[in-house]
């Protein structure tokens, strides 16, 4: 029979083995936990990786050819054309509310004693100073006007001076100028805030006659007056301009042109169309003294329209006058080259009836500033011949005519060209006044408006 008692020998081999197979298990918990950890870390490194490597060999790099599907024929002229695109667009011409920079004009409604009751007399509207007269009414109409004062970046002064003709030999007499001038400040500053506001710094006015805005005929008297002190913080349009340092244009300025009608230029044009065959190869008709006087140490022209006249007075070539005619602009439409040598001012209406008539404009005034450079290439549409090399005027223009004059003629042929020198009513879209409102629209720095806002 088997003993159920188990020896002592066996019996410890039993227990060993339980106690062996009781730590086993005990382990088996703590061996899974380590193994999925690891197994886990494992995957994950091995999925970034994939995904990495997807990404990476998947992504284009950013080009800036074109948002337009190129075929690789294609590719070197899109990228050409991509970048003449580029450049025009930085190129073209700015919208004229992007030019005006959404600019404002106050026009102060002064007295008629200031400007209208000038207007009685026809020739205050027409004569080679009425830009004052023309500017006035242009911004009347135009769309840069205000009727609130307390939005406007500029005030505009309207006041006639060169409307007062003397009766001895017609020409305008400007001694009234100062005081009609001080009148109206007074009246302005004494009714409404914003002359004092800025002293007068955002405040417009027109000088449109020999030296803008020292008021006088005679550059020697000019000079000394120099601009009157209640107007060197305003800003002046100014017909009158040198390169040089001039006590005359010491104040905040603008160069405007002469005032030509643009009737008569449509008048003499349909008369006499721009590009037809021109009989006269140097024209000139005004003031040419022969025995020239010397009025308070100087002489009229500096003496420049005399050596003219002596010169070339009986070469046939050149169809030289010294008398004015009311027909005059027809002589000029049927002209290559219109001399427009300095008188008493370096500047003359011939500039711009040259200019709109089609007539090569041969500038003898040296040191003269030209009206809207951005507007108009002067050095592409005229000649400038130095006042001491007159007496070789016949060679230079025959140079000419020998060698670019048909580039120069289509040059200044542009109507954009023409339009921008003369003042239309209502306002045109390039035309002067035009050009006037985008100078003064470099100028809003003046603008109390502005500084402050932007103080804000």
């Amino acid at each position: 029979m088997f003993d159920s008692k188990t020896p002592l020998r066996s019996r410890g081999f039993y227990v060993r083995m339980r106690l062996l197979q009781n730590s086993r298990h005990s382990r088996i918990p703590e061996k899974s936990f380590w193994y999925r950890f690891f197994k886990w870390i494992l995957w994950f490194s091995l999925a970034f990786y994939l995904v990495s490597s997807f990404l990476i060999t998947h992504t284009k790099p950013t080009t800036f050819i074109s948002k337009t599907t190129v075929s690789p024929s294609k590719a070197s002229r899109a990228l050409i054309e991509e970048s003449s695109l580029k450049s025009s667009s930085l190129q073209q011409p700015k919208s004229p509310e992007g030019l005006l920079k959404g600019m404002k004009v106050y026009i102060y409604d002064l007295p008629s004693k200031y400007n209208s009751v000038w207007l009685s007399n026809e020739r205050c509207s027409n004569h080679l100073f009425a830009s004052e007269v023309a500017i006035h009414k242009a911004l009347m109409n135009s769309d840069v006007r205000t009727l609130d004062p307390w939005v406007a970046d500029f005030f505009f002064v309207p006041v006639y001076v060169s409307c007062n003709f003397s009766t001895v030999n017609g020409f305008p007499d400007i001694g009234h100028a100062r005081p009609l001038l001080a009148s109206a400040i007074q009246h302005i500053s004494s009714q409404l805030p914003f002359w004092n506001r800025s002293l007068g710094s955002d405040h417009i006015f027109v000088a449109s006659h020999d030296f803008g805005s020292c008021f006088h005929t005679m550059e020697d008297v000019a000079m000394a007056d120099g601009v009157p002190e209640f107007l060197r913080n305003s800003i002046i349009l100014q017909t009158f301009g040198v390169k040089y340092k001039h006590p005359c244009q010491d104040v905040e300025n603008v160069v405007i042109p002469p005032y030509v009608s643009p009737d008569s230029v449509r008048s003499t044009l349909d008369k006499s169309p721009l590009m037809r065959r021109r009989e006269i190869f140097a024209f000139f008709r005004g003031k040419m003294e022969v025995h020239p006087k010397n009025i308070s140490g100087r002489f009229y022209s500096k003496r420049v329209r005399t050596m003219i006249w002596q010169k070339y007075g009986n070469n046939r070539k050149f169809y030289l006058k010294r008398h004015r005619l009311v027909g005059y602009q027809s002589e000029i439409a049927n002209s290559i080259f219109c001399l427009a040598p300095l008188g008493w001012a370096p500047w003359s209406p011939r500039l711009v009836e040259s200019v709109v008539l089609g007539c090569v404009p041969v500038i003898i005034a040296d040191d003269i500033r030209l009206p809207f450079p951005s507007a108009v290439p002067w050095s592409e549409i005229s000649l400038t011949v130095a006042e001491k090399d007159v007496t070789k005027l016949g060679k230079i223009l025959e140079h000419v005519a020998a060698t670019n004059l048909t580039k120069i003629q289509k040059n200044l042929w542009d109507p954009n060209v023409r339009k921008a020198l003369l003042f239309n009513n209502p306002k045109k879209e390039g035309d002067a006044t035009f050009q006037v409102l985008v100078a003064l629209s470099e100028k809003l720095d003046r603008s109390h408006k502005r500084s402050n806002v932007s103080s804000q």
